[in-house]
């Protein structure tokens, strides 16, 4: 009996660790887009003055993360690490709770965009982490191994410690290794948006808060138990209230939506920027002000040689306003043309401020962050010089 107790609290040791370390090494892989979902939460809560500290929280929680589940499975500093799991893991329970129950976070970015969750999936994830971390606190003394006391194991420790954070620096600097966005080179954008014919919609209910004005009795119905008891016809209930519309089941979802771009007067560009048979750069700065102004010069300097050499189209995508647009394009005299989108999509399509995208016949062929810019040299030699399909 005592041997299949510990056989089944090394189980759960194991798939706990697991789990933690899966989920913080694919924030880690995109530590700049969980920073985003934390961005959502301080404002949910009221802490923007947060916002700055966003991408250090993004990649320290998921550091964190990564290293509890290394020491659980080492067995190094167990009573410690139960204790950080525990506290952790009542912090992000009651955080999915919250997102669930008033609705407030769409989804928790628990697996980053590797494995999304809506927040009830995710309390609900979290509700069994909870029960099995409070089996490992209860029996944390079996779970204790040797002290750290040997050169090797210091030396793994501050392995277990560093690479966590490294790795999460390194693509927040660059890009994501894997990316799970649906932006991800070799997607054609335009197919990708196509919603087929008779594709099925959303369905919604309204729910009606009724009373009779000759009894005082009050119920509460969906609009079709409306329409299908046919109360109406009953002139002592009226409608007192009626809910917003909510979405009871999803209907069909292209890989890519919400992306629409205009120029400054509202026109709409959209098929023309991601549907021509043409190489086309698109540097993508969502937000000017948190904008490197050297990356962005760069990437100015790339578009001047690309329209004069090889007459390539260069478009700047971004969600400030045409007044702070057209304050930047005259301190950088721009050459690319600039247009206009929402934020969402635009952070979606390369995890840096800014970034660079190379396409053609809607197709991504490369990304770039600000901090590796391609040479011209480079897309010359690579794309620009090569015979045109």
């Amino acid at each position: 009996m005592l041997k299949k107790q510990t056989a089944i609290l090394q189980l759960v040791k194991i798939f706990v660790a697991l789990l933690f370390i899966f989920s913080g090494i694919v924030k880690l892989n995109d530590p700049l887009g969980f920073s985003y979902k934390l961005e959502e939460y301080f404002e949910v809560f009221n802490l923007l003055f947060l916002n700055p500290l966003a991408v250090f929280f993004s990649i320290s929680l998921s550091a964190l993360e990564v290293v509890l589940g290394l020491f659980l499975l080492s067995k190094y500093y167990v009573k410690q690490v139960v204790w950080g799991l525990l506290l952790l893991i009542v912090f992000f329970t009651f955080l999915t709770f919250y997102s669930a129950y008033f609705e407030v976070v769409k989804t928790c970015g628990c697996f980053g965009d590797a494995i999304p969750l809506t927040p009830w999936q995710s309390f609900s994830k979290d509700l069994i982490l909870l029960v099995l971390i409070v089996v490992l606190f209860i029996n944390r003394k079996r779970l204790a191994g040797k002290p750290v006391q040997s050169s090797e194991a210091k030396v793994s420790t501050v392995f277990m410690l560093v690479v966590p954070f490294a790795f999460g620096l390194y693509t927040y600097t660059f890009l994501p290794i894997v990316d799970f966005l649906p932006y991800k080179v070799g997607v054609n954008i335009p197919e990708a948006m196509k919603i087929p014919e008779n594709a099925p919609q959303d369905e919604y209910e309204i729910t009606y808060s009724l009373e009779n004005t000759k009894t005082g009795d009050k119920k509460q119905m969906s609009d079709k138990e409306y329409l299908a008891t046919k109360i109406y016809e009953n002139p002592d209930w009226e409608i007192r209230h009626s809910s917003k519309p909510k979405v009871i089941k999803y209907g069909f979802r292209p890989k890519i939506e919400g992306l629409n771009i205009y120029d400054s007067q509202g026109v709409k560009y959209t098929e023309e920027i991601f549907g021509n048979p043409y190489y086309n750069l698109v540097a993508v700065a969502w937000n000017l002000d948190k904008s490197n102004p050297k990356a962005l010069g760069k990437i100015n300097a790339l578009a001047i040689n690309a329209v004069e050499n090889f007459n390539v189209r260069s478009v700047l995508l971004t969600a400030a306003s045409a007044q702070e647009a057209n304050k930047l394009a005259k301190q950088l005299n721009l050459m690319t043309e600039i247009f206009y989108a929402d934020a969402v999509p635009l952070k979606s399509m390369v995890r840096s401020n800014p970034g660079l995208i190379l396409m053609k016949n809607g197709v991504i062929l490369k990304k770039w962050p600000s901090s590796a810019l391609p040479s011209y040299n480079y897309l010359v030699e690579n794309y620009f010089a090569k015979p045109q399909d």
